[in-house]
């Protein structure tokens, strides 16, 4: 688990705490990464691998083709297989693909958690990218006309922050903090309700 149990059981607390101030509903996703992007690192050892009898054209021994092919492929083998550790993975992914890849999963996590079909389209989720250091916040139709993207914007950042410094369950336990004060701000609570599930949602 990304989070120790405690952690999880200080979310689904501060989400209880949040939601008897608001008719909204909380829901918070954490996933591990957004995609394995096999494809990109490998697409990367495969354009490298081309290289190599270009390198060998250069040196003084001379290889038969057969022993270029198998220089090759074994090119091939290794740096698929290096560029598979996470340090190195992070260089070679773009970010915009990162956060493109980390963006559909919170849409995916949107509708599978059921968030669209709250009473009055008071549905939030809070979602984490952890490799890909993103963070975003959902809300659903009944909420946003309410709160602008911008006043979520700013929770966003503070969140992140505390991601990239390792922090995530500290990030976690602030942002529903902070969504719980705009959302008593904009939609109090006139009715107790608790139409989803409390728990962080690991994927």
């Amino acid at each position: 688990m990304l989070l120790s149990e405690q952690a999880c059981k200080q979310v689904a607390q501060a989400i209880a705490e949040q939601e008897k101030r608001t008719d909204a509903e909380l829901v918070t996703v954490l996933a591990r990464q957004a995609d394995d992007y096999r494809y990109v690192t490998l697409l990367w050892a495969a354009l490298l691998s081309l290289l190599v009898p270009l390198v060998l054209a250069f040196t003084p021994v001379w290889l038969s083709p057969v022993e270029v092919l198998l220089a090759q492929w074994a090119t091939l083998i290794v740096l698929a297989v290096l560029f598979r550790l996470a340090p190195l993975q992070r260089r070679l992914v773009p970010r915009r693909l990162q956060h493109w890849r980390a963006t559909g999963l919170a849409r995916r996590a949107f509708i599978e958690q059921g968030l669209h079909h709250t009473r009055g389209a008071t549905g939030v989720l809070i979602f984490v990218s952890e490799a890909e250091h993103y963070v975003e916040i959902l809300a659903d139709a009944g909420i946003a006309r309410h709160v602008d993207d911008s006043e979520w914007q700013r929770i966003v950042d503070a969140f992140i922050a505390r991601v990239k410094a390792g922090q995530v369950a500290e990030g976690f336990v602030a942002c529903i903090q902070a969504c719980g004060d705009k959302l008593a701000e904009h939609v109090p609570a006139t009715e107790q309700k608790n139409e989803l599930p409390n728990h962080l949602v690991i994927l």
